[in-house]
């Protein structure tokens, strides 16, 4: 720490000190006082009353749970109880008590504060840093006195009036300083971005020396890669820590997908998909395109590094963030427009446990779509079959389905191929060379299963095999890659599966697809899109003037999103219940299933379809109706 000294000099600048004792003095003993005595003797709550932003309903639920902590001699400021009720605003809380103390507020953008931190991470031992990241506050400026020469520093947290945020910074013996109010998210922010969760195969690359380039010509027709040479560019640190740098940065960005390939200029691409869409991360220019390749290779288990010409599927794991993550690695040769180059595109999928969703209302379904979704498994047997193209979250939906059925006193199996998250209670059948699907399905009747989970019916002889179990007593998951819920049964007819076994084996299929949230921190009110679009999109006029509907705010200066007006999905389906109806269309089939019956007959006893539900969901505020068309366009 630069600069320590006494503590004479008082800092004016940082209020009025709260103490222990700083709280509504009483004349009686505080536990016969009734809640209008404490808040009227609150100065806080006195404001916040009066601003309208708690009620009395609030004040008298605080003051129970004070009286409480009263009792086990826990003295509290009554206000500070409301400002962690979940059902009230704690910023506005916040602000009104510093107010009250005569604190400031900081006046500091993110960027500015993030980059003060970095400047000044040298300042304090890393065991202060520990201490005010456990206060939640920190340094976000300091200034030098042109007369004195001290140093004044400020501080900022979301609750200034604490006794040990102060008690804290009086412990550091600094001449001058001042503390301010700064809202908790931007605190937040900053301890994220400074101290946790830092990528240290990042800072190692921005430490490492540029990448020179070994000599290699590809000119010369058909001239191949000099194998001593390729080894030795990748040993080259950069390349090792640009490639564990993508992995963390992955895991850390909520990225389901990596993207590694080689553009039209020979230069490395890194993407990554998030939120459902790709977004740049890093372009590689110094390096050959195999050198970067070759290190992902090398890095993969059960991938040949020399093997450019066939398709190869292997795995990663890695320990981030002390959590082990599992990479399902994909790599698959692409032509290029420079022949004499073995150009090869590699994804890898990230699996991050902790991301599985193990509640269905996490899932963001509309609730005439989860009633329907939960009657049918809670049904003893029967299918319920998932359908959407790759990426739609069939597989996140069925793993929450599993977990509302799961319990002691079920064996619930699955067959997947490959398995991608470890579920906790429930048996997962590993495919191999000696165990395919097929005979999988098989074997699982003689393993006494209760619940099957098949990971995709890809051929009539798995399809049937799945729809076995459900019509012997077994309640059956599985998916399909079809456009609709409709379309799933026709897909199965078309496999050659009978009509009957297709009626009485499913009890419901949902078509689904994952739609962006819009950023609750920066959304607006949409008053670009025209009128006519928002009606050709089904909205009537009575909701449009309503002015409910949102669009991205676009701001990029946003600390949720980042400016990409979007952050996080939710789920978007149309539920297709078996009601004798459709089971009566289903089988008096003969050459096609009539996928227009079946969805005007869902239709009418209920079902939303993939369109309805985006606009409904559009009318909720939580996307905008560009989003809805985006994802389900092909409905209008």
């Amino acid at each position: 720490m630069k600069n320590p000294a006494d503590t004479d000099g008082m800092r004016r600048a940082a209020g009025p000190i709260p103490r222990s004792h700083d709280r509504p003095h009483f004349d009686k003993d505080p536990a016969r006082l009734s809640w209008e005595e404490v808040s009227a003797r609150d100065r806080v709550i006195v404001r916040l009353i009066q601003k309208g932003i708690v009620d009395e309903s609030h004040v008298r639920k605080a003051w129970t749970e004070w009286s409480r902590l009263r009792d086990c001699k826990i003295r509290i400021p009554l206000w500070r109880l409301l400002a962690v009720d979940e059902a009230l605003d704690s910023e506005k809380i916040y602000v009104e008590a510093a107010a009250v103390y005569a604190f400031e507020r900081a006046d500091v953008s993110e960027s500015e504060a993030l980059m003060f931190l970095a400047e000044h991470r040298d300042e304090f031992k890393s065991e202060i840093w520990d201490q005010m990241i456990e206060h939640f506050v920190l340094p976000i400026a300091v200034t030098v006195d042109g007369i004195t020469g001290d140093h004044r520093w400020t501080f900022a947290t979301h609750d200034p009036t604490r006794p040990e945020v102060h008690q804290l910074i009086q412990s550091l013996r600094l001449k001058r300083f001042e503390l301010k109010y700064a809202p908790e998210r931007l605190v937040g922010r900053l301890i994220t971005e400074t101290f946790l969760g830092q990528n240290q195969f990042l800072k190692r690359l921005a430490e490492a020396p540029p990448i020179v380039d070994f000599g290699m010509d590809f000119s010369a027709e058909n001239q191949d890669v000099d194998k001593d040479v390729l080894d030795a560019e990748i040993s080259r640190s950069r390349l090792i820590n640009l490639f564990e740098a993508a992995l963390v940065e992955a895991v850390n960005m909520g990225a389901s997908d990596l993207h590694i390939f080689p553009n039209s200029e020979g230069h490395i691409e890194i993407h990554m998909r998030i939120d459902g869409e790709l977004e740049k991360w890093h372009l590689e220019e110094g390096i050959k395109p195999e050198a970067f390749i070759a290190v992902v290779k090398d890095n993969s288990i059960n991938v040949d590094r020399f093997e450019r010409d066939a398709a190869q599927d292997g795995y990663i794991q890695r320990r981030i963030d002390d959590v082990l993550i599992r990479f399902r690695v994909s790599v698959l040769p692409i032509a290029s427009a420079r022949q004499e180059i073995h150009s090869e595109s590699i994804v890898i999928r990230v699996l991050d446990d902790r991301k599985v969703l193990t509640d269905m209302s996490q899932l963001g379904l509309l609730s005439v779509a989860m009633e329907r979704f939960d009657r049918a498994i809670r049904q003893p047997h029967g299918m319920v079959i998932l359908t959407g193209p790759t990426g739609s979250g069939k597989s996140t939906t069925l793993v929450a389905a599993l977990h509302q059925v799961v319990t002691p006193k079920v064996n619930v199996l699955t067959v997947e191929d490959p398995v991608e998250y470890i579920m906790k209670g429930i048996r997962q059948i590993k495919l191999g060379v000696r165990l395919d699907l097929e005979d999988a399905l098989r074997s699982i009747l003689r393993h006494d299963p209760d619940i099957v989970m098949v990971g995709e019916m890809r051929d009539k002889a798995t399809a049937e095999l799945a729809i076995k179990l459900a019509n012997t007593g077994h309640l059956t998951f599985s998916t399909l890659h079809t456009n609709d819920a409709p379309a799933a049964v026709a897909r199965l007819f078309k496999m050659g599966v009978e009509p009957f076994l297709i009626a009485y084996a499913i009890n419901l299929v949902v078509g689904q697809r994952l739609i962006r949230k819009l950023c609750p921190e920066c959304k607006i009110p949409d008053r670009t899109t025209e009128k006519s679009d928002l009606i050709h999109f089904g909205l009537s006029e009575a909701e449009i003037s309503n002015g409910g509907i949102c669009a991205f705010g676009n701001d990029p200066g946003c600390p949720k999103c980042k400016g990409n007006g979007y952050k996080g999905r939710r789920a978007v389906a149309e539920t297709m219940l078996f009601s004798p109806a459709i089971r009566s269309i289903i089988l008096s089939s003969e050459n096609m299933i009539d996928e227009d019956a079946l969805r005007s007959k869902a239709i009418e006893e209920g079902m939303l379809t993939l369109r309805e539900s985006a606009r409904r969901i559009v009318l909720e505020g939580d996307t905008s109706v560009q989003e809805a068309i985006r994802v389900t366009g092909s409905e209008f």
